[in-house]
């Protein structure tokens, strides 16, 4: 029994050190040829919940559970094998934590932890007590607690870091920099068509600017919006424009309402920042039709 529950510890633990770092354990999948987030998404997810069934399988006793394991743990090493036919030694595959590697010693480690489960079936078994199986319930419960506690703390990391790639939601606006807010600036002669209920949109890019070439997309669709003019002004092409407005850097964006007057501007590094320069100006123009 002793030797079912420290295998069974081996899968648990393997699946919670997977929980515990979920963005290297799905990177490492592309050791394996395993490609886009979606796919490693479902492929990190099915690992996890298949190695924490079949530890809790192994643990109660189960022989079948046992044979899949070796099965698994089998494929385990087939794949690491592939992967050093391909030239990947050295490379992250995530079996024990982010640290583990594709090598020989991790193809060794699983044959052997295959041939241990393979032989549980054949091990001689003895019959719990009462107050045997109730230390063996509380340990698993206390496992799989520590795993849902990993795994918490886990997502509430990816959280964080996905909250502070994609930055705040709305552009950075600073008084001194740009036009002033409620002056007309000339700027507005520059768009073709702006009609009385639209907003012109200026957006300030340069060449070199890696933020604005991925940007480019998302600023073609508001093009496409009849309600919005938009009108892109690029720092070599337009250096008298971008002077004359003091536009500190790229990219960054003027709304204008159809005199020509600044409603909104800022500094932005997404479409969601963008966007938030366009209502900025849509709650402006409303406020000011309210008071008159």
């Amino acid at each position: 029994m002793v030797a079912r529950f420290g295998l069974a510890l081996v899968l648990a633990g393997s699946a919670v050190l997977k929980l515990a770092s979920p963005g290297s354990s799905r990177a490492s999948l592309g050791t394996f040829g395993i490609e886009g987030e979606v796919s490693r998404w479902v492929a990190w997810g099915l690992l996890v919940a298949t190695e924490l069934g079949l530890a809790a399988g192994v643990a109660a006793g189960s022989d079948q559970a046992a044979l899949l394991a070796a099965v698994l743990m089998a494929m385990f090493a087939a794949a690491l094998f592939g992967a050093l036919l391909r030239g990947r030694a050295g490379a992250p595959c995530a079996c024990f934590g982010s640290r583990s590697t594709v090598g020989w010693r991790s193809v060794a480690r699983n044959l052997a932890l295959a041939g241990c489960f393979a032989a549980l079936p054949f091990l001689p078994e003895r019959s719990l007590s009462t107050d045997q199986w109730l230390g063996l319930g509380l340990a698993v419960a206390l496992l799989v607690s520590l795993g849902l506690a990993v795994a918490v703390l886990a997502l509430a990391r990816e959280v964080g870091m996905l909250r502070l790639r994609l930055g705040p939601a709305a552009a950075l606006e600073i008084p001194e920099e740009g036009p002033e807010l409620g002056a007309r600036v000339d700027l507005i002669d520059r768009f073709q068509r702006l009609p009385e209920s639209e907003l012109g949109l200026a957006v300030f890019t340069s060449e070199g600017c890696h933020v604005c070439r991925g940007l480019e997309p998302a600023i073609a669709t508001l093009a496409g919006d009849p309600a919005i003019a938009v009108e892109v002004f690029d720092e070599v092409a337009e250096a008298e424009v971008w002077s004359e407005l003091r536009i500190p850097g790229s990219p960054f964006a003027i709304a204008l309402d159809p005199g020509g007057a600044v409603l909104a501007k800022g500094t932005f590094n997404n479409l969601a920042q963008l966007e938030s320069v366009l209502a900025t100006a849509e709650q402006r123009r409303s406020g000011t039709a309210a008071r008159a």
